[in-house]
């Protein structure tokens, strides 16, 4: 696998086109599980291939129970120099309810080894509206958080996807579905005390410390070019995008022989518009109608400023000047909100 994605680096050198490099990101959820020294070849590679900033965010996704000092301490000196830890929660019986392989404990401990090894800039991953998590036990868990004075926070509602295990056992009676008025009431609780706690809420799921938001997630939302490696990687170089293939063995064969089986889109009009709004609104940024008038012609802003003067978005989403944000309570109905002002073809 490692080779095969060195290949797929290699004979994608050009897919930038010669752009600085501001961010790295090791995600797929589990590559804490690698090898160090395959981490530092991959890493190496990029820096050959691409001009990679000297301050560029080097971010590696990692299980609490895969860290450990002697992984910390090489991960820091190939460079990676934020970690984004999947928590997901502080209370044993909910993770064991989620199939979590880590305690509460190495959690907490995973956090201070990577301070120990001298990785500062942690994110941590939580998740709330779990049947097995109570109010009062969601707020111990983030004021346990807040104490620990954590840069960044991703926090993402319990969703239930079709055909998954816990599907089943939920349409089995088997589990109980997550409780909508349990989110809302969580979700409320957690904007509030960590906006008391001088948290910025920058984006619907994702809070930070000031200076702290993630590069790599805000290049995604403000339509930066960005290049996947790997099975399922995907890659956007500002008109189409691209996704790897899935299935290991495939992408392998493909990949070792050159450039992997990809599919490809190409963005239209409509397409870059409903990025924009859906990336826009999600962001405390908001979205600009003169933005959207100079890009898309104003007719589609009309069409925007019309769409919000419905009484689906009464309370749901503010103006200022030109500028559109929703609002606490419009953030918890986002999707909705927001694929009611696409743009079809």
């Amino acid at each position: 696998m490692i080779a095969a994605m060195r290949s797929e680096l290699l004979h994608r050198r050009e897919y930038l086109d010669g752009e600085t490099v501001q961010s790295v990101y090791w995600g797929g959820g589990t590559p804490s599980l690698l090898p160090a020294e395959s981490i530092g070849t991959l890493l190496q590679d990029a820096r050959e291939l691409f001009s990679v900033e000297a301050y560029a965010e080097i971010t590696l996704e990692a299980n609490p129970d895969d860290i450990t000092p002697e992984k910390c301490h090489a991960w820091k000196a190939m460079g990676i120099n934020r970690l984004s830890i999947g928590i997901q929660s502080l209370k044993d019986s909910a993770l064991q309810w989620m199939n979590r392989s880590h305690t509460s404990q190495q959690a907490l401990d995973s956090i201070s080894i990577a301070r120990a090894a001298g990785i500062n800039n942690i994110s941590i991953d939580l998740i709330y509206g779990i049947p097995e998590l109570t109010d009062a036990e969601w707020e111990a868990t983030l004021k346990r958080i807040i104490a620990l004075d954590i840069q960044h926070i991703s926090a993402y509602s319990l969703t239930v996807e079709p055909k998954t295990a816990l599907d089943i056992y939920i349409r089995r009676k088997q589990a109980s579905a997550p409780d909508e008025a349990a989110m809302e009431s969580q979700f409320h609780m957690m904007t509030q005390l960590l906006k008391a706690a001088q948290y910025e809420h920058y984006e619907i799921s994702n809070f930070c410390k000031a200076g702290y938001a993630s590069q790599h997630n805000s290049s995604y939302w403000n339509g930066k070019k960005y290049l996947g490696i790997g099975p399922s990687a995907h890659s956007f170089n500002g008109h189409s995008r691209q996704w790897n293939i899935a299935n290991n063995s495939l992408y392998m064969q493909t990949a070792s022989d050159g450039i992997p089986t990809f599919e490809y889109e190409a963005l239209s009009t409509h397409d870059q518009l409903n990025e924009y709004l859906m990336t826009g609104l999600r962001q405390s940024r908001g979205i600009d109608l003169k933005e959207i008038a100079n890009r898309f012609g104003s007719a589609v802003a009309d069409s925007v400023l019309s769409t919000i003067e419905g009484p689906a978005f009464s309370g749901n989403i503010t103006l200022d000047g030109n500028s559109l944000r929703l609002t606490e309570k419009g953030k918890l109905l986002a999707d909705g909100l927001i694929s009611r002002l696409f743009q079809v073809e």
